[in-house]
């Protein structure tokens, strides 16, 4: 892994590391119990959303499936993991002193890039301040002084010729609610960082919780700017785009003058929900640079609950532009 702090340090290490890059990415875990939750916490939207984890939640997302989601990735060891959002059901406090004590498991924070989902951001203007619980695997390591804003958002690592770029789509929602947006700043912010690392030759990978396109989930769970953000994308360019939110896989793609960029959704990691149709799957992207060209190859690996382990289910090449 690399740890950069500057501009110059970029510039070298991007010149002396393999042109290869392996990241997993993992999405939803919904990993925390609210069995200690106490009546005065839900008294907002919550309380939908403590229903429907009594109703279903707490079912089909399996602790069991986490665990071996975390041995999985022991064993296929990728360069980089990353979660793109909904670590939390509701956004309370202790749920995030609860992922703040699971994620060492997952990796060290030079390892691991997290983002938060709407789910993290359920209710509530305060719910930013948690977020503090997660800084090391929220927080850029290198600063760039054309994209600092006054949160965490857009982050930037950089690791050898690859740049994970983080942006935040969570916002507290009306109940019946989970829409998302990145907001003025935040874009104006991600249009100075795309033009930046695209002028370092950087393979830009954008991680979002929202799916950033049109049909993938209903509007009452879209990203509301997706527009603006498409903009943004056709106009500064990116290799891929990842997110989760809408619990089951896709691969769309977006147009840009360079060609078409892979947009790629994850479904949940820890659910097994055999009434509608989903099991937990992640996806570990393998990229590999020739000459000035790179390939990726995306690997799919699924929870089997016969064997109590993930495995490989297929295996895909997705064109980068």
């Amino acid at each position: 892994m690399v740890d950069v702090k500057t501009e110059g340090e970029v510039e070298t290490k991007i010149e002396t590391e393999p042109c290869s890059f392996s990241l997993a990415h993992l999405a939803d875990l919904h990993l925390t119990s609210l069995d200690s939750i106490k009546i005065p916490q839900l008294f907002n939207k919550r309380i939908l959303g403590y229903c429907s984890w009594r109703r279903k939640r707490r079912i089909v997302h399996r602790r069991e499936i986490i665990d071996s989601l975390v041995e999985d990735l022991r064993v296929t060891c990728p360069d980089h993991i990353t979660v793109t959002g909904d670590l939390t059901h509701l956004g309370l406090p202790m749920e995030y002193a609860e992922v703040a004590k699971w994620l060492p498991s997952l990796g060290a924070p030079n390892q691991v890039t997290i983002i938060p989902g709407n789910h993290d951001a359920y209710a509530g203007k305060s719910w930013f301040k948690s977020c503090a619980m997660w800084a090391p695997y929220l927080e850029s390591d290198i600063v760039l002084d054309t994209h600092r804003t006054a949160d965490f958002f857009p982050s930037l690592r950089i690791r050898g010729q690859v740049a994970l770029i983080g942006l935040s789509s969570a916002r507290p929602s009306p109940p019946l609610f989970a829409t998302g947006a990145l907001g003025q700043k935040q874009l104006a912010a991600l249009d100075t960082l795309l033009e930046t690392t695209g002028d370092k030759g950087l393979l830009r990978i954008v991680l979002i919780h929202h799916p950033p396109l049109p049909g993938i989930v209903n509007w009452r769970k879209c990203l509301t700017d997706s527009k603006p953000f498409a903009a943004v994308i056709a106009k500064r360019g990116a290799e891929l785009v990842l997110h989760g939110h809408a619990h089951t896989p896709s691969i769309a793609e977006l147009q840009t003058p360079s060609g078409m960029i892979p947009v790629v959704g994850a479904p949940s990691a820890s659910e097994l929900n055999q009434q509608a149709g989903r099991s937990a799957k992640y996806n570990i992207y393998r990229l590999s640079k020739t000459g000035k060209a790179w390939q990726l190859t995306m690997s799919i690996r699924g929870y089997s609950e016969e064997q109590g382990c993930f495995i490989s289910e297929s295996e895909r090449s997705l064109k980068l532009p």
